[in-house]
């Protein structure tokens, strides 16, 4: 009864006005509450929304750099390939303007700097054998000129002794005034070029190539350039160094002539039947 009382009396208030000022005093009491939580609402979502941009970049950034990764690599591999492929097209055009000979191409597969009981020794290893038409003696070259010879032939492997090697030895001459001499390789990765004979003009810058004398190299293959010339009125030749053309710490393809058969001068030398002659 109290109840339907009250809410009777209420009601009328509330129709003749006398609630309005308590609903105003309510209202503003609860703005600012109902303003807080608003920002407290936008700025969750804000949150949430740049939790969710936070992640889409990481994900792009990582993304990104496994691009920029697989670029570089792809890069490298393309500027090996064209390197590569210069060198072919070296090689190529050498064999084109050296028609006389027929070549087999060979990648370098391994070096050794050993020593031996006499002296030291510079070889490579090459993938081409026996198998391959590969045999000793045969010369090696690259479009920069020789590098040396084939010492040993395996089915699919062959040792070859370089031209810097101490115990290697070839018949030279001087490109443009024919001075020849005996070049020999050294320690220091360079040639020694000597048994120049006295009164002979030999200057720095000159060419120097193989003579084909003795049968162990063909001729006119690109040995070096002359960098200093000595001799002494005493000694009855010329001594002079020289810088090879072919840069040998960095082979990775050359070609082996296989046509070209070493002279044995010994046997060809000997008496008709075969058999070997003496030393003359």
């Amino acid at each position: 009864m109290v109840t339907i009382v009250a809410l009777s009396i209420g009601l009328l208030m509330s129709h003749l006005g006398y609630l309005q000022p308590l609903r105003d005093v309510a209202r503003n009491l609860f703005v600012p509450f109902q303003i807080v939580m608003s920002h407290i609402s936008q700025a969750i979502e804000h949150s949430a929304g740049g939790l969710q941009d936070v992640q889409q970049l990481q994900k792009r950034l990582e993304w990104l750099q496994a691009e920029v990764n697989r670029l570089s690599v792809e890069n490298v591999r393309l500027a090996e390939v064209e390197q590569e492929n210069l060198r072919l097209r070296q090689l190529l055009n050498y064999t084109r303007n050296n028609p006389q000979y027929d070549y087999r191409a060979a990648a370098v597969v391994g070096q050794k700097i050993g020593e031996d009981p006499n002296n030291l020794l510079f070889t490579i290893f090459i993938d081409v054998g026996v198998r391959d038409g590969v045999a000793p003696g045969m010369p090696v070259v690259t479009d920069r000129g020789l590098v040396g010879r084939v010492i040993r032939a395996g089915p699919n492997v062959a040792e070859v002794l370089l031209l810097i090697d101490p115990s290697s030895a070839v018949s030279v001459r001087v490109l443009n005034s024919r001075v020849t001499g005996v070049v020999y390789g050294s320690i220091a990765n360079e040639l020694v070029m000597e048994r120049i004979p006295q009164g002979e003009v030999i200057s720095p810058g000159d060419i120097i190539v193989t003579s084909g004398l003795g049968g162990t190299f063909p001729d006119k293959l690109v040995i070096g350039q002359v960098i200093e010339t000595s001799h002494r009125d005493a000694d009855a030749f010329q001594t002079a160094r020289v810088r090879p053309t072919v840069d040998f710490g960095r082979l990775e393809t050359v070609l082996v002539i296989t046509t070209f058969k070493p002279v044995e001068l010994n046997t060809s030398l000997g008496p008709e039947g075969g058999e070997e002659g003496a030393n003359p």
